[in-house]
């Protein structure tokens, strides 16, 4: 592979856009670790970590069929960053995907193809 930067890919592998992603690094020769949401888990120290670099609200995915299970009644209570890691902690699928980390850095959240081409 012609990339020796390691990234660290975050994501569920039966998502679209997760396998999409992954398609985009092998076809461009990317070299990465692919961490599981579903088997690994996530905690709370990383979750942290992202909200500092880009916000809470970017990570947490209200556009997702996890959000919509919720119910209004626990969405209106997530208001801060605090609540919304312990709703990611618990429930991983919310968790806008992939997200692309290097060096404890998040580079990218979502497939962004201009991105890509510019980052790797």
């Amino acid at each position: 592979m012609k990339n020796v930067k390691m990234y660290t890919i975050y994501g569920i592998p039966n998502c679209d856009t997760v396998k999409k992603t992954l398609n985009w690094l092998e076809s461009h020769q990317v070299k990465y670790d692919f961490h599981d949401y579903k088997k690994l888990g996530i905690d709370k120290e990383k979750l942290q970590t992202w909200c500092k670099q880009v916000g809470w609200e970017t990570i947490l995915n209200k556009k997702s069929a996890t959000w919509r299970e919720l119910g209004a009644d626990v969405q209106v209570t997530i208001q801060t960053e605090a609540k919304a890691i312990q709703v990611m902690m618990a429930n991983t699928s919310i968790i806008k995907r992939p997200v692309i980390e290097k060096n404890g850095k998040l580079l990218v959240v979502g497939f962004n193809e201009k991105q890509y081409g510019e980052l790797f």
